[in-house]
């Protein structure tokens, strides 16, 4: 019953139908697929956001007053890990830190998000393939994971993440 489509008798016209789907699915993944690396066997869902700001008070008072968001003190000065739910409903990760340039001369602005990936070398070929750039290469965040930044090519930057609560 391999052929069956629906609940009847399978017919000729199902098993053309499912074998000229599968064809055509055959056909897409060749060229929506460059690299054959870029489709990841994880979600890939965003996991951490981080808000760059000049002014660091202003800006975790302005997010404290508008949304309820609570900022804890971690890792280097005037970095902060921002909270945007409560335990029954989380939401996701968030940081506030100073305003950087991860492409010179391009300051960060709007929101900055990391996707959570299973292999951050892996995602860095799929970007170079599909014609994006690395902007920063891989670094290990000690109790965090391996980070990579990276230009789309319309110039969006994001961040890929393999978290590891044992990354040293």
């Amino acid at each position: 019953m391999a052929g069956r489509v629906s609940g009847g008798e399978s017919t000729d016209n199902d098993i053309d139908l499912l074998t000229c789907s599968r064809h055509q699915l055959a056909v897409y993944r060749k060229i929506a697929s460059p690299l054959e690396a870029t489709i990841s066997r994880m979600a890939n869902n965003i996991r951490h956001f981080s808000i760059n700001a000049d002014d660091l008070p202003r800006a975790r008072k302005f997010y404290e007053k508008v949304f309820g968001w609570k900022f804890e003190p971690w890792g280097p000065p005037g970095f902060f890990l921002i909270h945007t739910g409560d335990e029954k409903d989380p939401g996701i990760q968030g940081s506030l830190q100073g305003r950087r340039e991860l492409v010179p001369g391009q300051r960060m602005t709007g929101f900055e998000c990391s996707v959570s990936v299973d292999d951050v070398d892996v995602i860095a070929k799929a970007v170079v393939a599909n014609g994006g750039k690395v902007i920063m290469q891989k670094v290990t965040i000690p109790t965090v994971g391996r980070l990579i930044f990276f230009q789309d090519p319309e110039g969006n930057v994001a961040g890929a993440m393999h978290y590891d609560a044992d990354a040293k």
